[in-house]
């Protein structure tokens, strides 16, 4: 691990350029603030650069895990920094364009975790098998663990197709693992290890459990919040392309968190307090007549007890 240097900072200045040239505005928010979080990060580190990288050593051994969030978000140098965040630029643009912001938050923040969960697991694995011990002192740093498991997030979506590496056509379903070989190949001192973490939890995530497990804890919080509504929370749907925040995630079953369909069950539209008395009234004679519906949400409008409709009626008697 080599200190950073803190030259012309030619890096920093490329990827402000490829930012604008982009477009700010033609970025998604979640894509552009973790983009902006590891600059700043960059500029002002949390933490010497040493006491942010992950290892089993520093993790596991010092009970140091904090490093699991902070890890991803540092940089060895600009160009480190540059690369990675240029990436990002494109892949988290495509990606949260199509899953919308607050699931893509949510899928980050669980890849970035899980990412160095996996790191350590293989790192540990190694140790023992080879009985060598700079395994576990093996210590990693930056976002392209977290960008090999969107590229497999991304050749999931959109299969089918070429990505040239190195200039070289590559079916995207190989795509992650002949960038994987490669790189570590022409860039030695890159983590092979931390990269193929990435690949592992993408594939968790297409091919295994994660996405499941995500979408119950998600449905668990919105069951346990404000937004309670059967059938609000997730919907179904055959095609692809972008439907809103959370939208669904494979060819077959996409599954979409519902963040915008919330209405209080008291608003009022307008309506002075007797209209609603008498909306409430309507409702709740409507409900004495629909047995075979007693367990279906009220309809849209006004739904008060018949103990809330004497209490109000009492109210304007004595008024």
């Amino acid at each position: 691990m080599r200190n950073r240097s803190r030259g012309s900072q030619l890096g920093l200045l490329l990827l402000a350029s490829q930012v604008f040239q982009f477009g700010v505005d033609n970025v998604p928010p979640v894509t552009l603030g973790v983009l902006a979080l590891n600059a700043y990060l960059y500029l002002f580190p949390a933490a010497p650069l040493m006491q942010t990288c992950i290892s089993v050593q520093q993790a596991y051994w010092l009970n140091d895990w904090r490093r699991l969030l902070l890890s991803p978000l540092h940089h060895v140098d600009d160009w480190h920094l540059y690369f990675n965040m240029v990436s990002f630029l494109w892949k988290g643009t495509r990606l949260e364009r199509q899953l919308g912001g607050p699931w893509f938050f949510y899928l980050l923040s669980v890849l970035s975790l899980l990412t160095g969960l996996v790191y350590l697991v293989l790192e540990a694995v190694l140790t023992e098998v080879t009985q060598d011990q700079s395994y576990s002192m093996a210590c990693a740093v930056g976002f392209s663990g977290v960008l090999f498991a969107l590229k497999v997030l991304g050749n999931h979506y959109h299969p089918g197709g070429t990505t040239y590496v190195m200039g070289v056509p590559v079916s995207n379903c190989y795509a992650s693992w002949v960038e994987l070989v490669l790189i570590h190949m022409t860039s030695p001192g890159t983590s092979l290890i931390g990269h193929l973490a990435g690949i592992l939890v993408g594939l968790l995530y297409t091919k295994g459990p994660l996405k499941t497990v995500m979408k119950k804890c998600a449905d668990l919080v919105t069951l346990n919040g404000y937004n309670s509504r059967p059938g609000a929370h997730y919907s179904s749907s055959g095609s692809s392309g972008y439907r809103g925040a959370g939208e669904g995630y494979s060819r077959n079953h996409r599954y979409a968190p519902d963040y915008t369909t919330y209405r209080p069950a008291s608003y009022s539209g307008g309506l002075t307090e007797e209209q609603q008395l008498e909306a409430a009234t309507r409702n709740s004679l409507n409900d004495r007549g629909q047995t075979s519906q007693r367990g279906a949400p009220p309809p849209y409008g006004f739904h008060l007890s018949e103990e809330e409709i004497r209490q109000r009626r009492l109210r304007r008697f004595d008024n």
